[in-house]
């Protein structure tokens, strides 16, 4: 497979990781959106252009001929996880950025395929809690989100048309994106720190007959509830536990 791909929101952490590796596939033509040079990036073609320009978006998309296939990652947040996200302006910046890339782009180049990026939001999850595992045949969460907004301009728009798309919505991502305090692989780090910070007991070890992570679950107090939960732990690590 070949084709020629644009990636708008390169500097993003999924954007990062769609540039460079299409960069290291044979056949493939690569050229990524972003407002700046990711570092890491240095080697591809970025473009930098503002998705909130609509007549630079005009200019430059529509002067490419050539584009295939689409990765659209960019993103437009605001302060606070849920009044962000709540935010109708917020909502409305989103739609427009992705009609402002979409519009002269499908005019000037032959599309095979777009694959838009969604999220865990679209099931409520900054909202309430969600049932595990969440599918994507559900009904529509019922709550305003710009994702809606954006499947909706997408489906419209491809009605008839040859090219076809795809709406990825993963739980988690992993990887690497320099300069963007949402990797969570760096939070990690953090992990061991915030829990020698709390009266939290180390960790169980040993050949225990109930899961070690069972016994986790009822030693969280080891001060409060008394000397007898201390004397296990040490059982458990000298390989002696036979709760």
């Amino acid at each position: 497979m070949s084709g020629k791909l644009l990636v708008a929101g390169a500097s993003g952490l999924v954007g990062f990781a769609a540039l460079r590796h299409f960069m290291g596939l044979p056949g493939w033509e690569v050229a990524g959106l972003s407002r700046r040079v990711p570092a890491g990036l240095e080697q591809a073609r970025i473009l930098s252009l503002d998705l909130l320009d609509r007549g630079r978006c005009a200019e430059v998309l529509g002067s490419m001929r050539e584009v295939t296939h689409v990765v659209y990652a960019a993103l437009y947040e605001k302060p606070g996880l849920i009044p962000g996200w709540r935010d109708p302006q917020q909502m409305r910046t989103n739609l427009a950025m992705l009609e402002n890339f979409f519009e002269p782009l499908e005019a000037a180049s032959p599309l095979e395929h777009v694959t838009l990026l969604q999220g865990t939001k679209a099931y409520g999850s900054h909202l309430g809690p969600v049932p595990v595992p969440a599918r994507e045949r559900w009904p529509r969460h019922p709550h305003e989100n710009f994702y809606w907004l954006q499947e909706d301009y997408l489906r419209a728009k491809q009605q008839g048309k040859r090219w076809q798309w795809t709406i990825l919505r993963p739980q988690v991502i992993f990887g690497e994106s320099w300069g963007r305090p949402q990797v969570i692989v760096a939070a990690f780090a953090l992990i061991p720190n915030a829990v020698t910070t709390v009266d939290m007991p180390p960790p169980v070890r040993g050949p225990c007959r109930r899961s070690c992570s069972e016994h986790r679950s009822r030693h969280r107090h080891p001060r409060r509830d008394g000397c007898r939960r201390g004397r296990h732990r040490t059982e458990c690590r000298q390989g002696r536990c036979r709760q």
